[in-house]
């Protein structure tokens, strides 16, 4: 079985996972403030639970959107400017957020490492808006009109990397230290999600 996802498209889609994950969010602080009050265990703990939650949504919008692309035909192209009017709606959205403060209650009950992996589940599950995010994400780098179950473990490899490393790193950091970001490095983070899914939305467009 062969994959329809060029290397160059592995690796930008691995790019801005990267810089999306990266955004400070509720799953970001929920891990933060897991790892800081019941250590870095618990955090490993709930990214798993993050990871497993984002998996789910990405096999529903690889699929779904295959057979929306095969349902419409010659009109499948309204997909792709759909997603990507989502997108720098997003990232226009994103960008003048940027710098508000964000902050999290870091006082959690010690619990158990189920109890921390259904948080980080439960809380991506609860977020129907993950879903449309992929929908709308995903066609810039996946040919969904000949899309194979191989394209899809390669996305879901790319997105434990990405994903997984990075709120890893964020268990550690609040471990160690209680504390993450300031508010300028919560500002540049924004606008690089910004840009990234601002560039996601404009490829869509002129995609072939």
């Amino acid at each position: 079985m062969e994959t329809t996802i060029s290397p160059a498209s592995m690796l930008s889609l691995l790019s801005s996972m990267l810089v999306l994950a990266m955004l400070p969010s509720v799953s970001v602080l929920t891990v933060t403030a897991r790892s800081a009050s019941a250590g870095f265990i618990h955090g490993v703990a709930t990214t798993i639970g993050i990871v497993t939650g984002d998996l789910f949504y990405i096999l529903l919008a690889i699929f779904g959107l295959a057979l929306l692309t095969e349902a419409m035909g010659e009109s499948a192209f309204l997909i792709w400017y759909a997603g990507g009017v989502y997108m720098i709606w997003s990232g226009v959205l994103l960008w003048r957020a940027s710098g508000k403060p964000t902050s999290a209650e870091r006082q959690v009950n010690a619990s158990s490492l189920v109890s921390s992996f259904m948080t980080g589940l439960l809380l991506t599950l609860a977020d129907q808006k993950v879903i449309i995010f992929y929908l709308g994400f995903l066609p810039a780098f996946i040919n969904l009109a000949d899309v194979t179950f191989l394209d899809a473990a390669i996305v879901m490899a790319i997105t434990i990397v990405a994903v997984g490393s990075v709120k890893l790193a964020y268990a550690f950091v609040a471990d160690k230290a209680g504390t993450v970001f300031g508010p300028k490095a919560s500002m540049l983070l924004n606008r690089s999600a910004s840009g990234v899914m601002v560039g996601v939305g404009l490829y869509l467009f002129v995609k072939e």
